[in-house]
């Protein structure tokens, strides 16, 4: 019993940095409608940037092309403690605001998808740069100091170390603070009225603006603080501290995004729930060797989720945005065959390092086109594609031990993710936009703990080894000695299946099918009217969208005969999903250019920029960009491009019309 009080009292710690995160959630939720998912990734910045003026004395600069470092002080000197605290909670606030003014604000009339695209970038763009500044060699690093009492004290007669009991401490005076700033003053009570109502704030006189501003420069502030306090209990790293957001949305989600309170000991208690599970793994030798306790969070959304439907509340927005068109394919057969045959011939005669090009940009089609399928045509937004390619493709080999062969192991691992994707997308029956993004995102750390690094699914650390596939005696194998890697026969049939999924989505659009998935993303009051079923039809685009998902993680797998849990991970996720909207979100050619795009395909192999850090930051800020200034993608702009030229060539021919119509026939 006493371990067990003690793991309990020791998860005090890790709750209260989940709880201080999930307050500052529900204060930008509360004041602009975003749920920012790069809040813990702030927090996670400006904790090395504290780390950096104790230690050195110097700056961290998070803008890309400008130097990583700025010294302020001289050689050998740094900041005292409070001197550091005081310049990181001011640079807080700057990048608060600059946040909010350069990224949210003019999305504040967009639909959920671009706000949760952009937190994403803002996501991918923090890990690049804290990378960058820090080094992944090093990134992962305590705080100098622990700013709290660390002595060892004794409570109902189990010892802990006393800084968890000052951060639950710190963390439930933040909580009654906040709940009188928003109960008492004016600045509270105007931020909930722009909540209910922006056009009622700002017919009392309130500014939903400045109001937003305020509350993003005290949410980074209360983020950075939580994870500086937290950072001495357990190091900091780029990757697992940036995913503390998904137990702090937990937390906030059984608040309501409304109750400081019931989130704050959610937050505590999902921290507390967490460290009893770790002490239940060690001391029960029959659970299973993994992660347990981050399947909690997603156990905490998905009930909250089916009990509440849609939990997230709705605000009084002055306007309401659109999704970005879904042009119908043209000519598609036409251009599927253009298009994979020149894939074709280039496979044929080009070299190794092309033909890998050609091999990532038809895998990443495929895995593309599920994320244009599911999110793009219905607007179920889920952050889980990748996971369900790594279900896939570690149960082709599975598939293949048991004697399953080639072509039937791809299409029956496809199937699995089709299962696992189901049940996760069960949310889906109920709850859609951000409340889907949490609940998949949730699922996807959950999938990746639990299943993905089960040593006996995917062979731990080390990775399995993928038998080669063969069809009718021709060997379709990746691998071959010196030049002749990347062999062109598997080239091909990388480029066949893209071809085969790319066709069949342009069908699946032209057809009824994709005019029922358009009216259930438009409005589904309306389809409903209309007589479409929307849960049948957001559980087929579902079981289609893993379906391909689970194609692309099998071609993946074919591709890289020593295959690691590490190419599935959550960051892969959240990359597919950003390159995809990139493209352009809701058409086959998004599809195709998020492909171009990515790491290692034929634009990152012709620029020689392959897997950098820069690039990440680079796509991390061109999504942002993307996402305010062009909501359809890149494809969306050409597309818009053809269509504003196709009017102008038609009214200049109407005038020509006219013109000759009014001009007199010669006299005879």
């Amino acid at each position: 019993m006493s371990s067990h009080l003690q793991y309990l009292l020791l998860g005090t710690g890790s709750g209260a940095v989940v709880a201080a995160l999930a307050l500052g959630i529900v204060i930008t939720y509360r004041a602009s409608g975003v749920v920012n998912f790069a809040h813990a990734a702030m927090g996670m910045f400006l904790a090395y940037t504290y780390a950096a003026l104790r230690t050195d004395g110097d700056l961290l600069v998070p803008v890309l092309g400008l130097p990583g470092r700025i010294s302020l002080l001289p050689e050998n000197y740094r900041f005292a403690w409070g001197t550091a605290f005081a310049i990181t909670m001011g640079l807080a606030a700057l990048y608060g605001l600059a946040i909010h003014t350069l990224v949210f604000r003019p999305l504040r009339n967009s639909p959920a998808l671009a706000k949760v695209v952009a937190s994403l970038g803002l996501f991918l763009y923090l890990l690049a740069i804290a990378n960058l500044r820090i080094g992944t060699q090093g990134a992962s690093v305590a705080v100098p100091e622990n700013l709290l009492p660390d002595d060892v004290v004794r409570v109902l007669g189990t010892d802990i170390q006393a800084d968890r009991l000052w951060l639950a401490a710190i963390v439930a005076l933040v909580t009654v603070a906040l709940a009188l700033l928003y109960q008492r003053t004016g600045f509270g009570l105007a931020t909930r009225a722009a909540a209910e109502s922006e056009k009622g704030a700002v017919l009392l006189g309130h500014s939903p603006d400045r109001l937003a501003a305020l509350n993003w420069m005290l949410a980074t502030m209360l983020a950075g603080a939580a994870v500086i306090l937290f950072a001495p209990i357990t190091s900091i790293n780029p990757s697992t501290t940036s995913l503390l957001f998904v137990p702090a949305v937990a937390a906030a989600l059984v608040g309501g995004f409304r109750s400081f309170a019931l989130t704050a000991l959610a937050g505590l208690a999902i921290g507390m729930a967490q460290s009893e599970i770790q002490n239940l793994h060690g001391t029960y030798a029959w659970l299973p060797d993994v992660n347990l306790e981050y399947g909690l969070p997603f156990l905490v959304i998905i009930v909250t989720m089916v009990v509440r439907g849609e939990t997230l509340p709705t605000r009084g927005s002055l306007h309401r945005g659109h999704f970005p068109p879904s042009p119908a394919p043209r000519r598609r057969a036409w251009w599927v065959a253009v298009l994979a045959g020149g894939g074709i011939v280039a496979a044929l005669t080009l070299s190794t390092d092309w033909r890998a090009a050609l091999i990532v940009t038809a895998t990443s089609t495929v895995l593309a086109l599920s994320v244009v399928f599911l999110t793009g045509y219905i607007g179920q937004i889920s952050l889980m594609p990748m996971a369900l390619a790594g279900i896939s493709a570690f149960s082709l080999v599975k598939l293949h031990d048991v004697g399953v062969p080639f072509p039937f192991t791809p299409v029956l691992a496809a199937l699995v993710a089709v299962a696992v994707g189901l049940v996760a997308g069960v949310p889906a029956v109920r709850v859609r936009g951000m409340n889907l993004a949490i609940a998949t995102l949730a699922a996807a750390v959950a999938i990746e703990e639990l299943v993905l690094k089960w040593e006996w699914f995917t062979g731990g650390a080390g990775g399995t080894e993928v038998p080669a596939p063969s069809l009718f005696g021709i060997d379709l194998d990746v691998a071959a000695p010196g030049s002749a890697n990347n062999r062109p026969a598997f080239a091909i049939l990388t480029i066949v299946v893209a071809a085969l999924c790319a066709l069949a989505v342009c069908n699946l659009r032209r057809g009824r099918t994709g005019l029922a998935l358009l009216a259930v993303r438009a409005n589904e009051r309306a389809a409903a009217a209309a007589r479409i079923d929307v849960t049948r039809a957001k559980l087929a685009a579902f079981g289609i969208s893993s379906f391909i998902a689970g194609l692309g993680g099998a071609l993946y797998a074919y591709a890289h005969p020593n295959l690691s849990v590490n190419s599935f991970v959550v960051f892969q996720s959240l990359t597919l999903l950003a390159l995809t909207y990139l493209g352009g979100i809701a058409s086959v050619a998004g599809a195709l250019t998020a492909a171009a795009l990515a790491d290692g395909g034929l634009v990152t192999t012709a620029l020689g920029s392959e897997g950098s850090q820069t690039q990440y930051a680079v796509n991390g800020l061109m999504l942002m960009a993307v996402a305010v200034l062009y909501p359809a993608g890149i494809s969306g702009a050409v597309y818009r491009l053809r269509d504003r030229l196709t009017r102008r060539v038609a009214a200049r021919r109407e005038q020509e019309v006219v013109a000759a119509a009014a001009t007199p026939a010669p006299a005879r």
